[in-house]
């Protein structure tokens, strides 16, 4: 520590003068410095874990609380046998498969493509509150 430093701390209280002069001292600034950057290690990592995560969270065709009921052309839940509407997906589809049928039109894993175009339609109804919600709201968030 440099003689400048210590001068401009308060004998009495061995605080700096920043409060005082509005500017930090070096302390100050050194160890703000290294709060950001332990902050900037930590996170880098959490978000490439995050953004595996997104592409293997699940969405159920419909969710649980729906479930055997059938989805309509437009993606609504309909009572079950309803003309024209194809039955529950038999297992919930990743993240990463929903994200490629939404960006390119590609038909989502065993099924035709008035079956997926159903069920994607479904996805994008999808509110707070219903299971896969977070899983779709996650494949909208933008990736840096």
């Amino acid at each position: 520590m440099s003689d400048d430093t210590r001068s401009k701390q308060s004998p009495a209280d061995g605080s700096d003068t920043t409060a005082q002069t509005g500017v930090p001292s070096r302390r100050r600034v050194l160890a703000l410095g290294a709060v950001t950057a332990g902050a900037v290690m930590s996170i880098r990592p959490a978000l490439a874990q995050t953004a595996g995560s997104v592409l293997n969270c699940e969405i159920p065709v419909p969710d649980a609380s729906r479930a055997g009921s059938y989805i309509d052309a437009d993606g609504r839940v309909v009572p079950a046998r309803t003309r024209g509407a194809f039955p529950s997906s038999p297992r919930p589809f990743k993240g990463e498969e929903v994200k490629r049928a939404m960006a390119n039109g590609s038909t989502l894993p065993g099924t035709d493509s008035e079956r997926s175009r159903a069920y994607v339609k479904y996805i994008r109804r999808l509110q707070r509150g219903q299971g896969g919600f977070t899983c779709f709201a996650s494949l909208q968030m933008p990736r840096g």
